[in-house]
């Protein structure tokens, strides 16, 4: 018998799923760009984070970030404050508005992932659920000890 290739079925599962996710938040229009809605969840992730650091983050030149950073303060959902240890640093936080952004497409993300959850056996999900435990555990274990600074 031949043994099935895991890693395609993962690659099909992933496109799969980014299609669900995606369909959740093209149901509600939006006035930011899914480019925008990442930097926002970078900076939820990251609250010590700079324009600099945002550059380096999304692989992209401090002034591409920069401007990023004006679109979004400009619509009210990003705002530059002085970090209280260094006043020559800028700190980038995402403002109760993009908090609540984030909030609703994580819920509404939740739901698509929910409906397409209901329509497996209850086993299937218990078995699903202990080995995408295991799959994160095992990306944990394989990166360097500075990488998971970097990714948290």
């Amino acid at each position: 018998m031949e043994r099935p290739d895991l890693a395609a079925a993962i690659d099909a599962a992933a496109e799969a799923l980014v299609g669900v996710l995606d369909s959740a938040v093209s149901r509600q229009r939006l006035a930011v760009s899914p480019t925008q809605l990442r930097v926002l969840s970078l900076l939820t992730s990251r609250p010590e984070t700079n324009v600099n650091g945002l550059a380096e983050l999304l692989d992209v030149v401090p002034s591409s970030a920069s401007r990023l950073c004006d679109r979004l303060e400009a619509i009210g959902l990003l705002r530059r404050v002085a970090d209280p240890r260094d006043r020559r640093e800028v700190r980038l936080v995402p403002t109760t508005a993009a908090q609540a952004l984030l909030g609703e497409l994580r819920s509404r993300r939740h739901e698509a992932v929910r409906v397409v959850l209901d329509r497996m056996p209850a086993r299937v999900q218990q078995d699903l659920l202990r080995a995408l435990q295991a799959f994160g555990q095992a990306v944990v274990a394989a990166e360097p000890p500075d990488a998971s600074a970097r990714s948290a």
